[in-house]
Protein backbone atom coordinates (compact mmCIF):
# COMPACT_ATOMS: atom_id res chain seq x y z
CA UNK A 1 0.00 0.00 0.00
CA UNK A 2 1.05 3.06 -0.97
CA UNK A 3 -0.03 6.71 0.52
CA UNK A 4 -0.81 9.05 -2.91
CA UNK A 5 -1.15 12.90 -2.80
CA UNK A 6 -3.65 14.05 -5.56
CA UNK A 7 -4.12 17.47 -6.56
CA UNK A 8 -6.49 18.67 -8.88
CA UNK A 9 -6.59 22.31 -10.25
CA UNK A 10 -9.49 25.04 -10.88
CA UNK A 11 -10.46 24.09 -14.93
CA UNK A 12 -10.52 20.48 -12.78
CA UNK A 13 -13.02 21.23 -10.43
CA UNK A 14 -14.73 23.78 -12.67
CA UNK A 15 -18.22 22.21 -12.90
CA UNK A 16 -20.33 19.60 -11.02
CA UNK A 17 -19.74 16.98 -13.73
CA UNK A 18 -16.18 17.75 -13.62
CA UNK A 19 -15.84 17.24 -10.28
CA UNK A 20 -17.70 13.95 -10.76
CA UNK A 21 -14.88 12.93 -12.79
CA UNK A 22 -12.39 13.91 -10.58
CA UNK A 23 -13.83 11.79 -7.73
CA UNK A 24 -13.34 9.00 -10.50
CA UNK A 25 -9.80 9.44 -10.68
CA UNK A 26 -9.64 9.36 -6.97
CA UNK A 27 -11.94 6.18 -6.57
CA UNK A 28 -9.32 4.83 -9.45
CA UNK A 29 -6.18 5.24 -7.20
CA UNK A 30 -8.17 4.35 -3.87
CA UNK A 31 -9.02 0.74 -5.84
CA UNK A 32 -4.99 0.05 -6.20
CA UNK A 33 -5.45 -0.29 -2.26
CA UNK A 34 -3.78 2.92 -1.98
CA UNK A 35 -4.31 5.66 0.86
CA UNK A 36 -4.78 9.04 -0.57
CA UNK A 37 -5.06 12.75 -0.16
CA UNK A 38 -6.53 14.86 -2.13
CA UNK A 39 -6.02 18.91 -2.41
CA UNK A 40 -8.06 20.96 -4.57
CA UNK A 41 -8.17 24.61 -5.64
CA UNK A 42 -11.41 26.82 -6.35
CA UNK A 43 -13.48 26.03 -8.83
CA UNK A 44 -12.67 28.13 -12.64
CA UNK A 45 -13.25 31.74 -12.21
CA UNK A 46 -14.35 31.85 -8.33
CA UNK A 47 -11.06 33.19 -7.31
CA UNK A 48 -11.07 36.36 -9.10
CA UNK A 49 -14.96 36.28 -8.91
CA UNK A 50 -14.41 36.56 -5.10
CA UNK A 51 -11.48 38.81 -5.33
CA UNK A 52 -13.10 40.96 -7.56
CA UNK A 53 -15.86 41.44 -4.94
CA UNK A 54 -13.45 42.31 -2.11
CA UNK A 55 -11.41 44.82 -4.62
CA UNK A 56 -14.93 46.50 -5.53
CA UNK A 57 -15.50 47.04 -1.11
CA UNK A 58 -11.57 48.66 -0.41
CA UNK A 59 -10.28 45.13 -0.01
CA UNK A 60 -7.08 46.07 -1.63
CA UNK A 61 -6.52 48.05 1.90
CA UNK A 62 -7.57 45.03 4.00
CA UNK A 63 -5.12 42.38 2.49
CA UNK A 64 -5.90 40.03 6.29
CA UNK A 65 -10.13 40.20 5.67
CA UNK A 66 -9.30 39.66 1.47
CA UNK A 67 -7.52 36.28 2.22
CA UNK A 68 -10.60 35.20 4.35
CA UNK A 69 -12.74 35.93 1.82
CA UNK A 70 -10.61 34.14 -1.49
CA UNK A 71 -10.20 31.56 0.72
CA UNK A 72 -13.50 30.09 0.39
CA UNK A 73 -13.45 28.91 -3.09
CA UNK A 74 -11.23 26.21 -1.70
CA UNK A 75 -13.33 25.39 1.00
CA UNK A 76 -16.42 24.59 -1.62
CA UNK A 77 -14.25 22.64 -3.83
CA UNK A 78 -13.29 20.41 -0.96
CA UNK A 79 -16.49 19.96 0.22
CA UNK A 80 -18.11 18.92 -3.20
CA UNK A 81 -15.65 16.45 -3.96
CA UNK A 82 -15.78 14.69 -0.30
CA UNK A 83 -20.09 14.71 -1.64
CA UNK A 84 -19.39 13.61 -4.49
CA UNK A 85 -16.46 10.41 -3.12
CA UNK A 86 -19.34 9.55 -0.36
CA UNK A 87 -22.34 9.36 -2.58
CA UNK A 88 -19.87 6.86 -4.48
CA UNK A 89 -19.34 4.53 -1.35
CA UNK A 90 -15.67 6.43 -0.71
CA UNK A 91 -15.79 7.33 3.02
CA UNK A 92 -14.27 11.12 2.66
CA UNK A 93 -13.70 13.97 4.96
CA UNK A 94 -12.94 17.52 4.14
CA UNK A 95 -10.45 19.34 5.78
CA UNK A 96 -8.66 22.90 6.07
CA UNK A 97 -6.02 24.68 7.00
CA UNK A 98 -6.66 25.18 10.55
CA UNK A 99 -7.66 21.44 11.27
CA UNK A 100 -4.94 19.82 9.45
CA UNK A 101 -2.40 23.33 11.23
CA UNK A 102 -0.73 24.63 8.02
CA UNK A 103 1.08 27.24 9.94
CA UNK A 104 2.52 30.41 7.69
CA UNK A 105 3.83 33.45 8.17
CA UNK A 106 1.43 36.63 7.72
CA UNK A 107 2.07 37.65 4.52
CA UNK A 108 -1.52 37.40 3.20
CA UNK A 109 -2.03 37.02 -0.50
CA UNK A 110 1.61 35.40 -0.46
CA UNK A 111 2.27 33.11 2.80
CA UNK A 112 4.90 31.09 3.78
CA UNK A 113 4.17 27.91 5.28
CA UNK A 114 6.25 27.15 8.59
CA UNK A 115 5.09 24.15 9.54
CA UNK A 116 2.62 21.27 8.95
CA UNK A 117 0.84 19.12 11.84
CA UNK A 118 -0.45 15.62 9.82
CA UNK A 119 -1.92 14.24 12.72
CA UNK A 120 -5.12 14.83 12.01
CA UNK A 121 -4.95 13.65 8.12
CA UNK A 122 -2.87 10.46 9.30
CA UNK A 123 -5.70 9.50 12.05
CA UNK A 124 -8.56 10.05 9.04
CA UNK A 125 -6.32 7.67 6.48
CA UNK A 126 -5.71 5.06 9.31
CA UNK A 127 -9.35 5.25 9.68
CA UNK A 128 -9.76 4.51 6.02
CA UNK A 129 -11.06 7.43 4.44
CA UNK A 130 -9.79 9.76 1.61
CA UNK A 131 -9.02 13.02 3.18
CA UNK A 132 -9.97 16.15 0.94
CA UNK A 133 -7.84 19.49 1.82
CA UNK A 134 -8.38 22.51 0.72
CA UNK A 135 -5.52 23.82 -0.98
CA UNK A 136 -4.05 27.26 -1.20
CA UNK A 137 -4.90 28.38 2.37
CA UNK A 138 -2.89 28.30 6.02
CA UNK A 139 -3.16 29.67 9.09
CA UNK A 140 -0.60 32.58 10.67
CA UNK A 141 0.41 32.77 14.37
CA UNK A 142 -2.59 34.42 15.26
CA UNK A 143 -5.02 31.77 13.77
CA UNK A 144 -6.00 34.29 11.00
CA UNK A 145 -6.49 32.74 7.66
CA UNK A 146 -3.67 33.47 5.02
CA UNK A 147 -3.45 32.34 1.23
CA UNK A 148 -0.04 31.15 -0.58
CA UNK A 149 -0.50 33.16 -4.07
CA UNK A 150 -1.93 32.37 -7.36
CA UNK A 151 -1.27 28.22 -8.09
CA UNK A 152 -0.70 28.00 -3.68
CA UNK A 153 -2.40 24.74 -4.40
CA UNK A 154 0.81 23.24 -5.89
CA UNK A 155 2.23 24.14 -2.72
CA UNK A 156 0.02 22.59 -0.53
CA UNK A 157 -0.11 19.84 -1.97
CA UNK A 158 3.87 19.20 -2.13
CA UNK A 159 4.05 20.48 1.20
CA UNK A 160 1.39 17.86 2.67
CA UNK A 161 3.60 15.01 0.71
CA UNK A 162 7.01 15.70 2.18
CA UNK A 163 4.94 16.04 6.04
CA UNK A 164 3.14 12.56 5.23
CA UNK A 165 6.34 11.51 4.03
CA UNK A 166 4.14 10.44 0.82
CA UNK A 167 4.93 7.97 -2.03
CA UNK A 168 4.10 10.19 -4.57
CA UNK A 169 2.63 13.66 -5.69
CA UNK A 170 0.12 13.69 -8.76
CA UNK A 171 -0.08 17.41 -10.25
CA UNK A 172 -3.70 16.91 -12.08
CA UNK A 173 -4.17 20.14 -14.65
CA UNK A 174 -5.85 20.60 -17.83
CA UNK A 175 -2.52 19.46 -19.73
CA UNK A 176 -0.93 16.29 -19.85
CA UNK A 177 2.26 17.27 -18.93
CA UNK A 178 5.32 19.96 -19.30
CA UNK A 179 5.81 20.74 -22.48
CA UNK A 180 9.37 21.83 -24.95
CA UNK A 181 6.82 25.13 -25.12
CA UNK A 182 3.48 26.38 -25.08
CA UNK A 183 1.26 23.84 -27.84
CA UNK A 184 -0.77 27.15 -28.04
CA UNK A 185 2.12 29.23 -29.85
CA UNK A 186 4.37 26.23 -31.17
CA UNK A 187 1.55 23.14 -32.28
CA UNK A 188 4.44 20.61 -32.77
CA UNK A 189 6.30 20.95 -28.87
CA UNK A 190 5.91 17.77 -27.47
CA UNK A 191 5.39 16.51 -23.91
CA UNK A 192 8.47 16.02 -21.85
CA UNK A 193 8.89 12.36 -20.42
CA UNK A 194 11.53 13.72 -17.70
CA UNK A 195 12.42 17.78 -16.61
CA UNK A 196 14.94 18.03 -13.58
CA UNK A 197 14.31 20.56 -10.67
CA UNK A 198 16.68 22.58 -11.62
CA UNK A 199 14.80 23.30 -15.26
CA UNK A 200 10.79 23.42 -13.67
CA UNK A 201 12.13 26.03 -11.34
CA UNK A 202 13.49 28.39 -14.32
CA UNK A 203 10.49 27.21 -16.41
CA UNK A 204 7.92 28.38 -13.28
CA UNK A 205 9.82 31.29 -13.25
CA UNK A 206 10.21 32.22 -17.05
CA UNK A 207 6.42 31.95 -17.33
CA UNK A 208 5.28 28.15 -17.67
CA UNK A 209 2.31 28.47 -15.57
CA UNK A 210 1.87 24.77 -14.63
CA UNK A 211 3.49 24.68 -11.40
CA UNK A 212 3.67 27.10 -8.92
CA UNK A 213 7.77 27.81 -8.42
CA UNK A 214 7.31 27.76 -4.55
CA UNK A 215 6.11 24.03 -5.09
CA UNK A 216 8.72 23.08 -7.11
CA UNK A 217 11.35 24.43 -4.51
CA UNK A 218 9.27 22.75 -1.64
CA UNK A 219 9.72 19.36 -3.78
CA UNK A 220 13.47 19.85 -4.76
CA UNK A 221 14.24 20.24 -0.89
CA UNK A 222 12.39 17.31 -0.16
CA UNK A 223 13.18 15.53 -3.24
CA UNK A 224 9.42 14.90 -3.60
CA UNK A 225 8.31 12.08 -6.40
CA UNK A 226 6.12 14.36 -8.45
CA UNK A 227 4.75 14.13 -11.33
CA UNK A 228 2.46 16.34 -13.46
CA UNK A 229 -0.98 14.35 -15.30
CA UNK A 230 -3.64 15.43 -17.35
CA UNK A 231 -7.33 14.83 -15.52
CA UNK A 232 -8.46 14.56 -18.59
CA UNK A 233 -6.70 12.32 -20.68
CA UNK A 234 -5.14 9.28 -19.54
CA UNK A 235 -0.98 9.13 -19.98
CA UNK A 236 2.15 8.94 -18.07
CA UNK A 237 2.37 12.87 -17.49
CA UNK A 238 5.78 14.27 -16.53
CA UNK A 239 8.40 13.10 -14.22
CA UNK A 240 10.45 15.98 -12.44
CA UNK A 241 13.12 14.87 -10.27
CA UNK A 242 16.99 15.38 -9.53
CA UNK A 243 19.35 14.65 -12.28
CA UNK A 244 20.97 11.56 -11.98
CA UNK A 245 24.74 11.10 -11.51
CA UNK A 246 26.52 10.77 -14.75
CA UNK A 247 23.02 11.84 -16.54
CA UNK A 248 24.22 12.06 -20.65
CA UNK A 249 23.90 15.97 -19.93
CA UNK A 250 25.63 16.47 -24.09
CA UNK A 251 21.73 15.01 -25.08
CA UNK A 252 19.88 17.85 -23.44
CA UNK A 253 21.51 21.33 -24.58
CA UNK A 254 17.91 23.03 -24.50
CA UNK A 255 14.76 21.16 -23.12
CA UNK A 256 12.40 24.02 -23.57
CA UNK A 257 11.50 27.37 -24.94
CA UNK A 258 9.13 29.72 -22.91
CA UNK A 259 7.91 32.89 -23.34
CA UNK A 260 6.33 35.65 -21.24
CA UNK A 261 4.04 37.89 -22.09
CA UNK A 262 3.44 39.10 -18.36
CA UNK A 263 6.13 41.61 -18.53
CA UNK A 264 6.77 45.44 -18.48
CA UNK A 265 10.07 47.47 -18.01
CA UNK A 266 10.78 50.88 -16.50
CA UNK A 267 14.31 53.14 -16.60
CA UNK A 268 15.27 55.92 -14.82
CA UNK A 269 17.19 58.28 -16.72
CA UNK A 270 20.09 60.60 -15.40
CA UNK A 271 20.07 59.47 -11.65
CA UNK A 272 23.80 59.75 -9.53
CA UNK A 273 26.20 56.83 -9.94
CA UNK A 274 27.14 56.54 -6.82
CA UNK A 275 27.00 53.64 -3.76
CA UNK A 276 23.48 53.57 -2.14
CA UNK A 277 21.43 54.72 -5.18
CA UNK A 278 20.06 51.50 -6.56
CA UNK A 279 19.36 50.26 -2.64
CA UNK A 280 17.11 53.33 -2.70
CA UNK A 281 15.09 52.36 -5.68
CA UNK A 282 14.82 48.90 -5.17
CA UNK A 283 14.36 49.07 -1.30
CA UNK A 284 11.31 50.86 -1.72
CA UNK A 285 10.11 48.77 -4.72
CA UNK A 286 10.66 45.49 -2.62
CA UNK A 287 8.63 47.16 0.82
CA UNK A 288 5.50 46.97 -1.34
CA UNK A 289 6.22 43.29 -2.10
CA UNK A 290 6.89 44.00 -5.62
CA UNK A 291 9.27 41.45 -7.34
CA UNK A 292 12.25 42.53 -9.56
CA UNK A 293 13.19 40.09 -12.74
CA UNK A 294 16.10 41.58 -14.83
CA UNK A 295 18.24 44.68 -14.09
CA UNK A 296 20.62 46.46 -16.43
CA UNK A 297 22.67 49.91 -15.29
CA UNK A 298 24.52 51.66 -18.22
CA UNK A 299 27.63 52.91 -18.01
CA UNK A 300 28.39 56.03 -15.98
CA UNK A 301 28.88 59.36 -18.37
CA UNK A 302 29.44 62.77 -16.34
CA UNK A 303 28.64 60.60 -12.84
CA UNK A 304 25.04 59.98 -14.24
CA UNK A 305 23.85 56.75 -15.33
CA UNK A 306 20.75 55.49 -16.26
CA UNK A 307 18.78 52.16 -14.50
CA UNK A 308 16.67 49.50 -16.22
CA UNK A 309 14.44 46.73 -14.65
CA UNK A 310 11.55 44.18 -15.36
CA UNK A 311 7.97 44.24 -12.95
CA UNK A 312 5.02 41.35 -14.12
CA UNK A 313 2.46 43.96 -15.60
CA UNK A 314 0.67 43.84 -12.77
CA UNK A 315 2.74 45.70 -10.65
CA UNK A 316 3.50 48.48 -13.10
CA UNK A 317 1.45 50.97 -11.90
CA UNK A 318 2.64 50.70 -8.13
CA UNK A 319 6.41 49.98 -9.06
CA UNK A 320 5.90 53.15 -11.75
CA UNK A 321 4.64 55.38 -8.70
CA UNK A 322 7.35 54.27 -6.40
CA UNK A 323 10.28 54.67 -8.80
CA UNK A 324 8.74 58.19 -9.83
CA UNK A 325 8.72 59.50 -6.58
CA UNK A 326 12.22 58.48 -5.58
CA UNK A 327 13.44 59.61 -8.74
CA UNK A 328 12.25 62.78 -7.94
CA UNK A 329 14.20 62.43 -5.10
CA UNK A 330 17.48 62.03 -6.71
CA UNK A 331 16.90 64.69 -9.36
CA UNK A 332 16.56 61.86 -11.92
CA UNK A 333 15.92 63.15 -15.69
CA UNK A 334 13.10 61.06 -15.74
CA UNK A 335 11.15 57.65 -15.70
CA UNK A 336 9.58 56.32 -18.72
CA UNK A 337 7.84 52.44 -19.22
CA UNK A 338 6.81 50.02 -21.55
CA UNK A 339 4.21 47.03 -21.64
CA UNK A 340 4.65 46.23 -24.94
CA UNK A 341 7.68 43.49 -24.10
CA UNK A 342 8.02 40.35 -23.42
CA UNK A 343 11.05 37.93 -22.25
CA UNK A 344 11.92 34.81 -24.42
CA UNK A 345 14.26 31.75 -22.39
CA UNK A 346 16.10 29.20 -23.41
CA UNK A 347 16.30 26.31 -20.57
CA UNK A 348 18.24 23.12 -20.19
CA UNK A 349 20.47 21.69 -17.90
CA UNK A 350 22.96 20.81 -20.10
CA UNK A 351 23.90 24.53 -21.18
CA UNK A 352 26.42 23.81 -18.22
CA UNK A 353 28.20 21.42 -20.31
CA UNK A 354 27.41 23.36 -23.92
CA UNK A 355 29.34 26.22 -25.45
CA UNK A 356 27.95 28.18 -28.20
CA UNK A 357 23.73 28.42 -26.89
CA UNK A 358 23.71 32.46 -26.14
CA UNK A 359 25.52 33.11 -29.60
CA UNK A 360 23.15 30.80 -31.41
CA UNK A 361 19.77 32.44 -30.15
CA UNK A 362 21.51 35.92 -30.80
CA UNK A 363 21.99 35.39 -34.25
CA UNK A 364 18.92 33.64 -34.95
CA UNK A 365 16.41 36.03 -33.32
CA UNK A 366 18.98 38.60 -35.36
CA UNK A 367 18.25 37.13 -38.21
CA UNK A 368 14.60 37.78 -38.18
CA UNK A 369 15.57 41.52 -36.89
CA UNK A 370 14.52 40.81 -33.66
CA UNK A 371 16.75 43.61 -31.39
CA UNK A 372 17.38 42.63 -27.96
CA UNK A 373 16.61 45.16 -25.15
CA UNK A 374 17.84 43.10 -21.95
CA UNK A 375 19.88 39.81 -21.52
CA UNK A 376 19.81 37.27 -18.56
CA UNK A 377 21.42 34.31 -18.17
CA UNK A 378 22.32 31.63 -15.44
CA UNK A 379 23.84 28.14 -16.28
CA UNK A 380 20.75 26.27 -17.48
CA UNK A 381 18.72 29.57 -18.83
CA UNK A 382 19.23 32.63 -21.17
CA UNK A 383 16.57 35.61 -21.56
CA UNK A 384 16.20 37.85 -23.70
CA UNK A 385 13.65 40.71 -23.69
CA UNK A 386 12.28 41.59 -26.93
CA UNK A 387 9.68 43.47 -28.24
CA UNK A 388 6.48 41.74 -27.70
CA UNK A 389 5.00 41.78 -31.45
CA UNK A 390 7.59 39.25 -31.98
CA UNK A 391 7.10 36.83 -29.09
CA UNK A 392 5.34 34.24 -30.60
CA UNK A 393 7.29 34.81 -33.50
CA UNK A 394 10.62 34.38 -31.44
CA UNK A 395 9.74 31.17 -29.44
CA UNK A 396 8.73 29.21 -33.00
CA UNK A 397 11.87 30.19 -34.60
CA UNK A 398 13.84 29.06 -31.35
CA UNK A 399 12.24 25.50 -30.69
CA UNK A 400 13.08 24.85 -34.32
CA UNK A 401 16.40 25.73 -34.53
CA UNK A 402 17.21 23.84 -31.20
CA UNK A 403 15.36 20.93 -32.75
CA UNK A 404 12.89 20.57 -30.04
CA UNK A 405 9.63 19.85 -32.24
CA UNK A 406 8.43 16.34 -32.05
CA UNK A 407 8.77 15.13 -35.89
CA UNK A 408 12.40 15.97 -35.03
CA UNK A 409 12.55 13.67 -32.46
CA UNK A 410 13.73 16.54 -29.35
CA UNK A 411 16.92 16.65 -27.52
CA UNK A 412 15.41 14.82 -24.33
CA UNK A 413 16.51 11.29 -22.26
CA UNK A 414 14.64 9.44 -20.00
Amino acid sequence: MSLIVQKFGGTSMGSIDKIKHVASKVIEEKRKNNDVVVVVSAMSGETNRLLELALDIGGNHYKRETDMIISTGEQVSAGLLSIALNNEGYRAVPLLAHQIKIKTDGSYGKARIFSIDAENIKQEINSGRIVVVAGFQGVDESGYITTLGRGGSDTTAVALSAALNADRCDIYTDVDGIYSADPSIVPEARRLDVVYFDEMIEMSSLGAKVLQIRSVEFAMKYNINLYVKSTFVDGPGTQIKYLPEGGKMEALQVSSVACDKDEAKISIRGIPDKPGIAARIFSAISDDGIIVDMIIQNISVEELTDLTFTVSKKDLKRALKLTESVAKELNASEVISDEKIAKISLIGAGMRNHYGTASKMFGILAKENINIMMISTSEIKISCVIDSKYAELATRILHEAFNLSLNNGGNGFK
